[in-house]
């Protein structure tokens, strides 16, 4: 089968190319007109072997499977295709790709959590740490929940707000834990509990238009770019 065409944006844009046709890959695809792109095309499972019939691009937005994303950044990068890694659960992989992006010179933002509220959380996240870090009666958790048909558990976000709980100065242990049920999009709560008291900080995706909408700022801000960034790096933050 060979790479889908898709009809031009509106307005002549960017070209991008989306790596991973499912639920995500085609609300990107519905939403890129609003965001200044031209779609170039699609690739989904079966075209993902023949690299040949990917249509030329400027950036592309990977949305695939873990095991994936090494192979399609290699192949992205010998076309010198700026990319936005939102598939999860590849980090094992990550020094690997890196080695990849840095030969090509091109520019990439990988992140767990593209959700432009997600990475404000953090951000708050982080505040917090340095403010429980120095009290040592209050624990901390974090919990995810989301859809039972994600693979990876903890979530990459879940993760990702541990090691930023760790790197500002909180020492302590932090239990994680996930549930997998139903159509979950994606709720993450970090808690600080102390004997008489409790204090929460939620998120919750009421559907994957944050994900996709944030992926589509990362491509329009990382076009022209080289290096590896982060969503601190889009958000100034």
């Amino acid at each position: 089968m060979s790479a889908k065409s898709a009809k031009s944006a509106k307005s002549a844009g960017v070209r991008l190319l989306i790596v991973g046709y499912g639920r995500m890959g085609k609300l990107v695809a519905s939403l890129c007109s609003e965001y200044g792109f031209d779609v170039a095309g699609t690739v989904d499972i079966a075209e993902a072997a023949a690299p040949d019939t990917w249509p030329q691009a400027d950036v592309a937005i990977d949305f695939s499977i873990a095991d994936a994303v090494p192979e399609n950044a290699r192949r992205l990068a010998e076309r010198r295709v700026n990319i936005v890694i939102g598939t999860t659960g590849w980090s094992a992989k990550e020094a690997d790709v890196r080695r990849v992006v840095d030969g090509a010179g091109i520019g990439v933002v990988a992140a767990p959590n593209f959700a432009l509220g997600v990475n404000l959380f953090v951000a708050l996240t982080e505040r917090a740490a340095q403010l429980f870090g120095p009290q040592p009666a209050f624990g901390a958790w974090i919990h995810e929940a989301h859809h039972a048909a994600k693979r990876d558990a903890p979530s990459g976000t879940a993760l990702l707000l541990e090691a930023a709980m760790k790197e500002h100065a909180f020492n302590r242990a932090i239990d994680v834990s996930s549930t997998r049920a139903g159509t979950i999009p994606g709720t993450h709560t970090v808690g600080f509990d102390a004997a008489g008291e409790t204090i929460t900080l939620t998120h919750t995706a009421r559907d994957r238009s944050g994900f996709a909408r944030g992926a589509l700022e990362a491509a329009r801000w990382v076009h022209g770019r080289k290096g590896w960034f982060t969503m601190k790096d889009v958000l100034g933050i």
